[in-house]
Formats: structure tokens, C-alpha cells, sequence
């Protein structure tokens, strides 16, 4: 993809390496905010961190601040509406999107994003709760995030409001045939800004990514669900066999282990090819990290088929070279707590069941979760 960006200052991003890094970061953010705070994550748990986050919204409230929470009512499915209850006293405005529903569990806001005055925004894989908290090596989960500046806080927050807006939208009946106003890019003087949404029309986050896969000669992937479509697929093994060099930093320890058997039945054919294969070992891996040469990609989407066709993720597509040059150092720190994954040793390693529960893995997140959730319509 073409891009006609001037580059920013290096001051103008900061990386978020740890999950306590982005924790403190955006907390002094929502304490410095003046006018607006717009916050969605997934999985929001009430603890004492998710307390810490709701009584910072509070008092942004307390002196004048307009406060939006959106929280995706699935992701979140054990956190009460009560225990919002201190923030919308306080004025805040708080909603759950996609409340559940048997015909439309499947659509789900899978974005993280909290955006400051349109002054500052956050992005990245952070959910809000105790389990992720730490520095991903000795306590805590592996993860990633990106602090932005005000071009694309400004983006950012308006796409907010597009799905604060649809928080309790009915998803129309055929929605796979529909054309959906939601995918977009947004170019700003600091990057691009890509939107994914279930629907019909062009896909421009995924077609960002596959167009940079196919153009690159050096790939580097950290991607704590890995399960990417077929075209992915077919650009990274003609990418291994033309020469080029591809580097695939997978889980070791997953909260989601059918979704790491769905990945195990691809390391066979990747490997015969050539790319090279590690699975972060300390803690679970949830970060998401796509480098292509100097392009650089970060956000909530996974290179899985839920992040690329069916939910609402976004990623900041990025050339800054200070940017770039500083996510190489993140790829190769998480490298070094990782294990290479060898060919002979891997094929040896898997028995008849163990290729059976993967195939079945696959099959299920590949294929069967996509059809049921695109046939998914309301009944009403």
C-alpha cells in the first residue's frame, strides 16, 4: 500500500510495552483530561484495578468532564451494571454493546481505545483486570500498546462515537450481504487509522496487511491468536519460499487452548517452507505487533478470522522510522523469552490424537465459527 506520510516527531508516540506501563499512562491521562474522555475496551472485570479505573472516570466527572464508556456486553459478561452505577451518578454516559442476544452473539467489539480531549489516545490490547497486570515476563501477561498523538485522538475518538452511537443496533438480517459503512481507512499527517466491522464491501484493514505482506521481504508477527484466512496464509508461505524472511512469534501459554490447537495445525506446512517459528514462554501472550519491512501495525486485531472479518477492530498502520526501529527492539526483547520451534522435532512430537484435536480446532474457528455467525440475524 502506498502511503504519503510526513513522519512525526518520535516524542509524538510513545510504545507501551508492559500492561502496568499502559495502566499508569492512561490513568494519568484520564486524570489530566478537561473536557472528554471516550473509553471501550472488551473484557472489563470488576476488581481493584477496574475499581481504580472507574472512580479516575468519576472524578473526571466531578470537575466537568464528559465521560463515555462503552464495554462489550459478551466480553464483559460477568460485570454487573451495577457496578457502573458510582459513574453514571456522576454524569457519565455508559453503555454495552451488542447487549446479548441468541441471533447476534457473534458480532462483538473486540477494540481497545481510550481517547483524552482529543488530545491523546491509547491503543493496543490492554483489557481492564487483575490477571494482566505486570510485565508480562515475571507476572502478568504479555502484551502491547500504543500511546498517539492528537491527529489520530481525533480519528480515533470520532470512530468511537460511530460505535457508541450503535451500541444497542440490532445487526440487520443477511449483514454478510450487507455493506457496511464501518470498514473504512482514515489517513492522518501522523499514519492510518484502519477499521474493521462485519459486513459486506472493501476491507481495508485486512487488504493493508495482506498488500504489505506481499510486498515485503522481511516480515516479523507477534500474534497471540494466530489463525490467519487463506490469502494470509498463501502471501507468508510464497514469501518463505521466494527468499524472503518470515518470523512468527506465537503462544506458548494460551487462555484460549482451542484456539492454540487451531494454530498447531498450521506449523507443519510453515516450516517446511521455511518460516521460522517461536512461542513466547513466561506468561500468556496477548500482544499484536505486525511488522513488514518499515511498516508497522498495532492495535486490538489478531491474525486470526474473528479480527480480520467479523469483529470491530482497529489498527494504526505506522512509518515513523523511530517507531518502526523501536518495535524491532520489542520483537526481538520478546524473542529472547521464546522458543524456537524445530521441524524434525515438532513432526515427531505429534501423535494421531494431538493431529486430531487440531483438525477439529481448525475446523471449528476457521470455518464454523464465521458461517454460524454471518447466517446470525435477529428474529424480530
Amino acid at each position: 500500500m502506498a502511503s504519503a506520510i510526513s513522519p512525526s516527531r518520535p516524542s509524538d508516540f510513545r510504545w507501551l510495552k508492559t500492561v502496568d506501563e499502559a495502566y499508569t499512562a492512561m490513568l494519568a491521562a484520564i486524570d489530566s483530561a478537561r473536557s472528554s474522555i471516550r473509553f471501550e475496551t472488551y473484557i472489563y472485570q470488576a476488581s481493584p484495578i477496574g475499581e481504580l479505573f472507574r472512580d479516575a472516570f468519576v472524578r473526571a466527572c466531578q470537575r466537568g468532564v464528559h465521560v463515555k464508556v462503552l464495554i462489550d456486553a459478551l466480553g464483559s459478561l460477568m460485570l454487573s451494571e451495577a457496578f457502573w452505577a458510582p459513574l453514571t451518578q456522576a454524569g457519565a454516559e455508559f453503555r454495552w454493546f451488542n447487549p446479548l442476544h441468541l441471533n447476534c452473539l457473534g458480532f462483538r467489539n473486540h477494540r481497545k481505545l481510550l481517547a483524552c480531549d482529543d488530545r491523546v489516545a491509547f491503543l493496543g490490547g490492554f483489557n481492564i483486570g487483575p490477571e494482566y497486570q505486570g510485565d508480562g515476563v515475571a507476572k502478568g501477561w504479555r502484551d502491547l500498546g500504543l500511546q498517539v498523538p492528537g491527529t489520530m485522538a481525533k480519528e480515533l475518538a470520532a470512530s468511537f462515537d460511530v460505535l457508541f452511537g450503535l451500541a444497542h443496533y440490532r445487526h440487520q438480517r443477511f449483514i454478510r450481504l450487507r455493506k457496511s459503512k464501518n470498514r473504512k481507512l482514515s489517513a492522518t499527517p501522523d499514519g492510518q487509522l484502519l477499521f474493521s466491522a462485519p459486513g459486506r464491501g472493501k476491507n481495508y484493514l485486512a487488504a493493508a496487511l495482506l498488500g504489505d505482506i506481499r510486498q515485503a521481504r522481511h516480515v516479523r508477527i507477534i500474534s497471540g491468536y494466530f489463525l490467519p484466512t487463506r490469502p494470509f496464509r498463501r502471501a507468508l508461505l510464497r514469501l518463505a519460499r521466494q527468499g524472503g524472511e518470515v518470523q512468527l512469534l506465537l503462544a506458548g501459554k494460551s487462555d484460549v487452548p482451542l484456539a492454540q490447537m487451531a494454530s498447531h495445525r498450521l506449523y507443519q506446512g510453515f516450516l517446511r517452507a521455511g518460516i521460522a517459528i517461536y512461542e513466547y514462554q513466561p506468561q500468556i501472550l496477548h500482544s499484536k505487533l505486525f511488522i513488514f519491512d518499515d511498516i508497522v501495525y498495532a492495535g486490538s486485531a489478531n491474525l486470526d478470522h474473528r479480527s480480520l472479518t467479523i469483529n470491530y477492530e482497529l489498527l494504526a498502520r505506522l512509518q515513523d522510522p523511530a517507531v518502526v526501529a523501536e518495535a524491532k527492539d520489542i520483537f526481538q526483547q520478546a524473542l529472547a523469552h521464546s522458543r524456537q520451534i524445530e521441524a524434525k522435532t515438532w513432526r515427531a512430537s505429534r501423535t494421531f490424537w494431538s493431529k486430531l484435536k487440531e483438525r477439529w480446532a481448525f475446523f471449528l474457528l476457521s470455518r464454523a465459527d464465521p458461517y454460524v455467525t454471518r447466517l446470525q440475524w435477529p428474529s424480530f
